[in-house]
């Protein structure tokens, strides 16, 4: 067995050799955490659909750790509203709102009053009212906003609200949309967008 070379007789042999001396190793500086920065992104189109990849990559973050919370605001029929949402796997959370089926279209204003009308408006508020609470804490990683753009559309829920929400998010969540008719400040504001076009 040898004796591996002392730092003196290291510096003589390279130094024999013409090789030029090994610098002094210098204590490094600890790293720094940085906190994460999260991102405002936009995955639209002209028509009414699911963004496989956004959900692909929801199941992939909560596969890895992360809390994500997928929010469809138009799509009803299972019973689910804010006191059941459903657990898909890991930290995935899926909300819909406490409605009989989906909703296509605006509703109509001369039926504006009637009891069903003020419970689908009140189920829809209800999922919004989660998700805006959820966006000024850290509580959450991703946070997935289906179709919201309609819900504003349809007058469900008002785009200053909305854009109220994200000009005082926390700086850590990803916010995603997802669907047709995102309003132009939301486009402006955001870091990243995809837009899905009909191709003849």
């Amino acid at each position: 067995m040898t004796a591996s070379p002392s730092p003196k007789n290291l510096y003589q042999t390279r130094n024999q050799y013409g090789l030029s001396p090994i610098r002094e190793i210098k204590a490094k500086a600890r790293l720094k955490i940085i906190s994460s920065q999260g991102q405002l992104q936009v995955f639209s189109s002209p028509y009414r659909g699911s963004f496989s990849s956004v959900l692909s990559e929801a199941l992939r973050s909560a596969g890895l750790g992360s809390k994500v919370l997928i929010s469809q605001f138009l799509k009803g029929g299972v019973s689910q509203g804010p006191r059941n949402t459903i657990s898909l796997c890991g930290g995935l959370e899926w909300l819909r709102p406490n409605i009989y089926g989906c909703i296509t279209s605006p509703i109509n204003p001369s039926f504006n009053t009637s009891l069903e009308t003020q419970e689908i408006k009140k189920a829809i508020r209800d999922v919004w009212e989660v998700c805006k609470e959820l966006i000024h804490t850290n509580s959450l990683d991703k946070l997935i906003l289906d179709e919201i753009g309609l819900a504003i559309e349809y007058g469900f829920i008002k785009e200053k609200e909305l854009i109220t929400a994200l000009e005082n998010r926390h700086e850590s969540i990803d916010v995603i949309f997802t669907g047709p008719s995102i309003p132009s400040k939301v486009f402006s504001m955001a870091d990243q967008i995809t837009q899905l076009r009909c191709s003849k």
